[in-house]
C-alpha cells in the first residue's frame, strides 16, 4: 500500500464559542472541546485512509487555558503514524480574542482511530509518510506513545 504525506491529512477547523457552548462562567464546557478535537480529527484520519473511521481513544487530553463567549476556536490536526489499521492523530486548539488580536493554545490532544473496511471491520490503513524534522519527531513520538498503550492495555 502506498504512503501518504502528513500534508494530505491536514485539518484546521473554526468554530465561534456560542452561549450554548458555555458554562455559569462564559468559559466554553471542555465537552465542547473535546467533541471539536474529535471531530477535527477524524476528519484527518478519513482523509488520510480514505475510509469510515472510528474514534478508539483519546489520550494525553491537556487543558492549558479557558476560552470565554464570543471567542474564535481554530483547532489544527493531523496523522502523525499508522500502524496496522489503526492512526494516531495530533490535535492542537487554539483561542482568539478578536477584539484585542490575542491568540492563546487552550488544549491539545492525541487521538486514535481505526479504519473500517466495508463491513464495520478494522482494515488496513495507509503509512504516513513525514517529511518536515516536526513531522519526523511527531512520527517518532508517536511510535513511543503506541508502545506505551499497547503495554498498558496488556
Amino acid at each position: 500500500m502506498e504512503g501518504r504525506p502528513v500534508c494530505d491529512s491536514s485539518v484546521v477547523m473554526t468554530e465561534m464559542v456560542l452561549p450554548t457552548h458555555t458554562n455559569s462562567l462564559d468559559s466554553v464546557f471542555g465537552g465542547v472541546i473535546m467533541s471539536w478535537i474529535d471531530i477535527c480529527a477524524a476528519i484527518s484520519a478519513q482523509r488520510h485512509s480514505s475510509r469510515p473511521v472510528v474514534t478508539a481513544s483519546i489520550d494525553a487530553l491537556d487543558f492549558h487555558r479557558p476560552a470565554y463567549k464570543g471567542w474564535v476556536i481554530t483547532l489544527k490536526s493531523c496523522v502523525n503514524f499508522v500502524a496496522h489499521s489503526s492512526m494516531e492523530v495530533g490535535v492542537s486548539v487554539e483561542a482568539e480574542h478578536l477584539v484585542k488580536k490575542q491568540k492563546y493554545k487552550i488544549a491539545s490532544a492525541y487521538l486514535t482511530f481505526v479504519a473500517l473496511d466495508d463491513h464495520g471491520k478494522p482494515t488496513t490503513a495507509p503509512p504516513v509518510i513525514p517529511q518536515t524534522d516536526i513531522e519526523k519527531r511527531r512520527y517518532a513520538e508517536a511510535q513511543r506513545r503506541r508502545e506505551l498503550r499497547l503495554k498498558h492495555r496488556r
